[in-house]
């Protein structure tokens, strides 16, 4: 769905003027839709009714508590990659036994808090790491429950930063090996296998990629039963994409489907591990022109968001729509959108066609997914504020940081 709409001649987050959020709130600001996150999610929901399933939120795409709230009351679980993802799960009372752990550097740290917190599963990722949280466990006296991240090998056809199902990925183990690191966890005291997982990447716009690293991971499951090593559950991660610029968007059957169709009759729970689905358009941020700058090879529109907010268009070169909240009738020019960062490469968007004056407020589109979660003070600026709209009622969740919190945990030499 589409929360954010033009009415009365200017963009509205549901039933509230983001015109008014910006003059409340200032800016940049970051702007969510409650019924638009609850509409993502409930679209999976629908897909898995009467199937043994968990939907596990992607912490790292954005881990505001209020949004994780959101998540867990409506019953969802959470994929972290940190232990401070999951103290932040804890902090949004979401529920410790719905966890899972990912990620390729797990620390003795971590994994004591995840263990004493008794999560769902960790996803180990190699072989060293099986050997620490054996250990780790065994200091705990404690049985870790484990799943192998098996990395099938298969392309998914998305930016290459954000692929993490090949050879060449640091993720996962590879498929080759992993028969035989089974065969090794079932000998260490202190860990019980209960699943396997297997994320390819993000952004993926077509679903077959999905459903041929099933087919791979399928016959890996078939081999572990012939050796006498039963599954609980599988981990088919997340990654499935949404419409930025242009992209047809996959709807979330034509994704399940095909999957729910492979695995009927296995009896294997099934977890998933969506981020950028659930929230990538159920957000916005909200800037201000600050000046605008024509030039002989370029327009400038210089607007007081930056790389710092958004880190994707200066990472990826990703494409967010921007638009006027309160578009105007003159001819438009086409501009660079920059922000005051003192980095040529700090820009939300090239070539954009707009009619705009200084003062004008703009939105930057599709960004509710690794926007807020990958900010930074770069140049020593405050992070942005955020709001969630439900409805006519809009709540600060997090409130915009100060200069002087920038330095508060710094000090001066003696």
């Amino acid at each position: 769905m589409n929360a954010f709409t033009l009415k009365n001649g200017q963009l509205y987050a549901e039933s509230v003027a983001l015109s008014d959020i910006a003059a409340r709130f200032g800016t940049p600001c970051y702007v969510y839709s409650r019924t638009a996150l609850e509409a993502a999610l409930d679209e999976y929901l629908q897909e898995l009714m009467g199937v043994d399933a968990l939907v596990c939120f992607a912490v790292k795409a954005n881990g505001n508590l209020a949004i994780l709230d959101v998540f867990s009351r409506l019953g969802a679980g959470f994929d972290i990659v940190s232990g401070g993802e999951l103290k932040r799960v804890l902090a949004a009372d979401g529920d410790p036994k719905k966890v899972v752990f990912s990620g390729v550097g797990k620390s003795r740290e971590e994994m004591k808090l995840a263990l004493e917190h008794n999560i769902f599963c960790f996803n180990v990722e190699s072989a060293p790491e099986l050997e620490r949280l054996n250990e780790v466990a065994g200091v705990l006296g404690k049985k870790a429950p484990i799943s192998l991240r098996v990395n099938p090998n298969v392309d998914p056809k998305t930016h290459p930063y954000i692929s993490t199902g090949l050879k060449k990925n640091k993720f996962g183990v590879a498929y080759d090996d992993a028969l035989s690191l089974y065969q090794h966890a079932v000998t260490l005291p202190n860990l019980e296998i209960t699943g396997i997982d297997c994320h390819i990447g993000s952004q993926l716009l077509d679903p077959s990629p999905f459903a041929e690293a099933l087919d791979k991971i399928l016959i890996l499951v078939d081999q572990l039963a012939s050796n006498g090593i039963q599954l609980r559950h599988i981990d088919l991660g997340g990654g499935l994409g949404i419409r930025y610029k242009d992209e047809q968007e996959p709807t979330v059957k034509s994704y399940l489907q095909p999957l729910l169709t492979k695995l009927k009759g296995r009896g294997l729970k099934i977890i998933l591990e969506p981020g950028r689905r659930l929230v990538g358009n159920a957000g916005v941020l909200l800037t201000k022109i600050e000046y605008l700058k024509p030039g002989e090879a370029k327009n400038f529109a210089i607007v007081d968001a930056a790389m710092n907010d958004l880190a994707r268009p200066a990472l990826y070169d990703a494409w967010h729509e921007i638009v006027p909240v309160q578009p105007r009738h003159d001819a438009p020019r086409t501009w660079e959108i920059v922000g005051p960062i003192c980095e040529t490469g700090d820009f939300i968007g090239h070539d954009r066609s707009l009619a705009l004056k200084a003062g004008d407020l703009l939105a930057v589109l599709s960004a509710g997914a690794y926007g807020m979660t990958m900010s930074s003070n770069y140049n020593s600026r405050p992070r942005a504020a955020e709001v969630m709209v439900d409805g006519s009622i809009v709540h600060l969740i997090r409130h915009r940081e100060t200069e002087e919190a920038l330095y508060a945990l710094e000090s001066r030499l003696p």
